[in-house]
């Protein structure tokens, strides 16, 4: 009977010796030391330069962040600028008016006056994007209407329509800012 410890000493040698047979050198106990710590060292330099690359791309990011929001805060102060410097005619407009003297001008003129400027604001506002909502006649829609009041409709085909504007409404490119205020036709089928 042989010894357990001696035979499994004798498998690894035998497996050792299977494993150096491509080169048919035995393995040196310097060599097989030194190859894990060149291995370690080979990944500690690939792991510092995915590192470097991951640092330097989040750096550029946040450099992009912030030249966006930079560039997108400049695209809405021009925007603005645009917008103001349309409404500068009107506004000088109105100053002259607000210096008129009652005593000597003719009301004719001051209501004339007005209605030039008002004119002019709805140009600008206009150019911006700015679109009125005045329903008169049309269907009554809840998205871009506000219902304040009712009156009897002399007919069905009238029945939810606008009998009359309160007050304009607006849309913004698209975007309702002020829904129209108006007074809704009913009709009471009891006629």
């Amino acid at each position: 009977m042989t010894d357990p410890v001696i035979e499994d000493a004798a498998d690894g040698a035998a497996g050792l010796a299977e494993v150096d047979e491509s080169d048919g050198e035995a393995p040196d106990a310097a060599d097989t030391a030194v190859e894990p710590q060149a291995g370690i060292g080979q990944l500690q330099r690939e792991l510092t330069t995915e590192k470097d690359k991951y640092l330097r791309l989040a750096a550029e990011f946040d450099n992009f962040r912030k030249r966006m929001t930079k560039e997108r805060m400049e695209a809405e102060t021009r925007g603005q600028a645009d917008l103001v410097r349309q409404l500068l005619d009107p506004l000088d407009d109105i100053s002259r008016f607000a210096h008129l003297d009652p005593l000597v001008t003719d009301p004719v003129t001051v209501v004339q006056g007005v209605d030039m400027v008002e004119k002019k604001f709805e140009k600008a506002l206009r150019s911006a994007g700015l679109e009125p909502v005045n329903p008169a006649d049309q269907r009554f829609d809840p998205s871009l209407h506000e219902a304040v009041a009712t009156e009897p409709a002399d007919s069905a085909d009238l029945d939810g329509t606008v009998a009359q504007v309160y007050q304009v409404g607006y849309t913004f490119k698209g975007q309702l800012l002020r829904p129209a205020r108006v007074v809704v036709r009913q009709h009471s089928d009891s006629h």
